[in-house]
């Protein structure tokens, strides 16, 4: 049985990228455990295994052999649609590149997941305007994205990525298009969410002030997890 105290159990991951040229190790037998609630940073050098972990991790990348439990659920066993439908519920996910559509405004934008889902429209909008104010952007729910800033915008993307309220959030480089200061104003909204919510948060990130936001630093370099470090 998996520990309830861990949200995500990792054991013995390896990833390979075969390029027909050459083959490139990109985890080499990772373990990891991380609490349900904590905010984890994994930190490291380019081209060391940290986006590579989080796509394993959250069933977007298949591996070659290990063991991954998300929730109870051991993710490489699970169907493509099952884990699609895990994803779609318990997971949320931040991307460096806001991943915003142009044409639609934020409240569209915020409630587009939950349409997909088939959550009806009237209460879709509800949930969209509910978690643009959790994030300070009720002004702003018929601004489309251009007419936002950046720091604006990664709002939107938040709020975008917990309208459903999924257990574990995932970060690729959340701050990373934006500058230092705007970058800690999202820091302190992740921060203030995760201890709202109690939701797990995994960032990936080159940012030392983003890392030292977290409850928990994970080193990788070549593949392997180097140290853990509370932040």
């Amino acid at each position: 049985m998996p520990d309830v105290e861990n949200i995500i159990e990792v054991r013995d991951v390896h990833k390979t990228y075969d390029t027909g040229k050459v083959q490139v190790h990109a985890l080499r037998g990772v373990d990891l455990d991380i609490r349900n609630g904590e905010m984890v940073a994994v930190m490291g050098p380019s081209g060391c295994g940290k986006t590579t972990l989080l796509n394993c991790l959250s069933g977007i990348d298949s591996i070659d052999r290990g063991r991954i439990m998300v929730k109870g659920n051991i993710i490489p066993e699970m169907s493509d649609r099952d884990r699609t439908r895990f994803r779609a519920h318990e997971m949320g996910f931040i991307f460096q590149a806001y991943n915003l559509l142009p044409v639609l405004s934020s409240a569209e934008n915020v409630e587009l997941p939950l349409l997909v889902s088939g959550v009806r429209v009237a209460e879709a909008r509800k949930r969209a305007l509910e978690a643009l104010e959790m994030v300070g952007l009720t002004d702003q729910r018929d601004q489309k994205p251009a007419e936002l800033s950046g720091g604006q915008q990664q709002r939107v993307a938040i709020a975008s990525a917990l309208v459903n309220e999924p257990a574990i959030v995932w970060g690729d480089e959340p701050t990373g298009n934006l500058d230092s200061e705007t970058a800690l104003e999202i820091m302190e909204v992740l921060r203030r969410l995760n201890r709202e919510k109690g939701q797990t948060f995994v960032l990936v990130t080159h940012a030392s002030e983003v890392g030292e936001a977290t409850d928990r630093i994970v080193r990788m370099r070549d593949g392997v997890i180097v140290s853990h470090q509370d932040a």
